[in-house]
């Protein structure tokens, strides 16, 4: 996955430091011209962020992605201040931002029994995104009346990525810092705050009694809090890859915690010297109570090994490795199977396990069946680096997936499995045959940033609904609109196209549509990189909300705020309000949650 997450979709593995030449004669300058910029460049082939862009950045956010966030591989080259030098020459002050959050909120005892909750990345273990009536308490008619009721800033922070989740009337939301956050969903007032050491990018899971809170971060920890108080009751590694990260979020489901795992050895490959590569995808299932391992399954079944080969510095080349899994796992109950969809491959030899869906059998892990989409997709970050060394001969298009599976029954009784990849096509499969093909609807053009990235959702009338993505440095306006597909058949019901970004202006503006969309019946939101959050009517695709994020917000923690790109996440809809995170790192920087209701009120 071009890893905005990497999306995310492993571009966003690199906070590729590209650039030209910077007229600042300070160390920093020096280090980032000769270990960062020859990924740091304006060219169409390289998507990672331009100096210009990570500048918004606080120095805060750079320091962390070199010490222990993405960009942890090409930190090790560097000292400590060479490290602090680099974070200095490019980050913005922080203007008191990081720091303790003010608001707290007054003791109230915490209980999902009855309220509405969106728990989860999907709202559902069928990873549906769809909020029902019922619990949404927001329709059609309320849509166009929503506005901002409160923000809430991260402090320190230049990008957001977890999907908000709500339950017994509290938001849970991870940071960049690695600060999960319980706030009062009505007020935005803080109930407790919990530490990880590094970025927690998935949603948080809570589970059916309201005890429990999981969630996973960047290398590699699953975590299990007190739900009420915030306090640790236990936490566990799932993989001891150096490049493991947890970016799908887990699936809490009939006491057992499913964790997908990703990596960032994609990035690590720029480095000639780095043997590339020994990481394999895996799904782990934990006991939710005490977070013992039940099972462990590899994405790719055959170990490593090295290939014989060496590359053009002299290090041995390794493989199979990749089909790492970005997204959620999808539960399929009356087959007790777990569906995930995997990543690209990252060097040879090609696994017939990359850019697929892959089924596991929820008791014991073993793999019934799998459905490879994309073959020989062999790429990694030194595709696109001016040294090749790590890359595959042959390589791909970095076409893998970046969004889970949807799980649909149809009217006749059929079951249907439905997910986007970032080639541009909509697959559809059936999962009482093997993952057999059903059909296949082409929406984009696709590409490392292209096609589809994070997620479509369902809506009534059997439609399904994904964004398209098509981000292109050629300009602004390539990319983006949203289709809404017959989930019998993939046949078009409408398709609304993309509005004109105002903030050409600006680096990382754009049309596409990254984020992962959310329905509610009459309604589906989708936001854009242009700063933009839309809400669309189901019946024509027609436009009958729009909320521009790009500004700085007044914000109930104290801590200054600007929206930026909707991407990693999509809105989260609960009993009348609507929260969403705007802000990314590789498009245009932010740091605020957005809460909305109708009216205001």
């Amino acid at each position: 996955m071009f890893k905005l997450l990497a999306l995310p979709p492993a571009f966003l593995l690199l906070l590729a430091f590209q650039g030209a030449e910077l007229p600042q004669p300070a160390d920093g300058a020096r280090i980032f011209q000769g270990n960062c910029a020859s990924c740091h460049r304006a060219e169409r082939d390289s998507p990672a962020p331009l100096p210009e862009q990570l500048r918004r950045m606080s120095r805060e956010s750079i320091l962390r992605s070199l010490e222990t966030g993405k960009m942890k591989e090409q930190g090790t080259h560097l000292t400590a201040a060479e490290r602090a030098a680099v974070a200095e020459y490019l980050g913005a002050p922080s203007g008191g931002a990081a720091g303790a959050v003010s608001a707290p909120c007054a003791p109230k005892p915490f209980s999902t029994a009855s309220d509405p909750s969106w728990t989860g990345w999907g709202v559902d273990p069928s990873n549906s995104r769809f909020q029902p009536a019922a619990s949404a308490r927001l329709g059609r008619e309320e849509v166009p009346r929503l506005q901002l009721k409160w923000a809430f800033g991260y402090p320190g922070a230049s990008a957001t990525f977890g999907q908000p989740t709500v339950a017994g009337g509290r938001l849970f939301v991870g940071s960049e810092d690695g600060t999960v956050y319980s706030l009062d969903a009505r007020t935005g007032c803080v109930y407790w705050t919990f530490k990880a050491p590094v970025t927690v990018k998935t949603a948080v899971s809570i589970d059916g009694g309201g005890h429990i809170a999981y969630f996973g971060d960047t290398v590699g920890t699953v975590y299990a809090v007190d739900a009420e108080k915030g306090s640790l009751l236990w936490k566990f590694r799932v993989e001891e890859h150096s490049a493991a990260r947890i970016t799908g979020s887990p699936l809490l489901i009939h006491g057992r915690l499913y964790v997908p795992v990703s990596s960032g050895e994609e990035g690590a490959a720029v480095d000639p010297k780095y043997p590339c590569c020994t990481f394999r995808g895996s799904v782990v299932a934990l006991d939710a109570r005490t977070g013992a391992r039940i099972w462990k399954s590899y994405t790719i079944p055959q170990s490593p090994k090295p290939t014989g080969r060496r590359n053009s510095a002299g290090t041995e080349l390794w493989g199979p490795a990749g089909a790492a899994v970005w997204s959620p796992p999808t539960a399929d109950l009356k087959a007790r199977a777990i569906y995930v969809a995997t990543g690209n491959s990252y060097s040879e030899p090609d696994t017939p396990y990359a850019d697929a869906v892959i089924a596991f059998d929820m008791g014991s892990g073993k793999m019934p069946w799998w459905h490879q989409f994309t073959a020989n997709d062999l790429w990694n970050i030194s595709c696109v680096a001016p040294d090749r060394a790590n890359c595959p001969e042959r390589p791909g298009r970095d076409l893998d997936f970046g969004s889970p599976p949807i799980l649909r029954s149809l009217p006749d009784g059929r079951r249907i499995l439905i997910v986007g990849q970032k080639s541009g096509v909509v697959h559809a499969l059936d999962p009482d045959h093997r993952g057999k093909v059903l059909w296949e609807k082409r929406i984009g053009v696709g590409g490392p940033l292209g096609g589809i990235q994070w997620g479509g959702a369902v809506g009534e009338n059997n439609a399904v609904y994904y964004a398209r993505s098509d981000w292109d440095e050629a300009g602004p306006d390539v990319g983006g609109g949203l289709f809404a597909l017959r989930i019998a058949s993939g046949e078009r019901i409408w398709f609304a196209p993309p509005a004109k970004p105002a903030c050409a202006d600006q680096p990382g503006c754009s049309a596409a549509q990254m984020a992962p969309v959310t329905a509610i019946p009459g309604v589906v939101f989708s936001g854009s990189l242009d700063g933009h959050l839309r809400g669309y009517d189901t019946r024509d695709g027609r436009v009958i909300w729009d909320f521009d994020a790009l500004r700085e917000f007044a914000t109930v923690n104290g801590a200054p705020a600007k929206g930026g790109s909707f991407n990693a996440s999509g809105p989260a809809i609960v009993d009348g309000m609507l929260y969403a995170n705007s802000g990314y790192t590789n498009a245009i920087s932010g740091n605020v949650l957005l809460a909305f209701s109708v009216d205001g009120k």
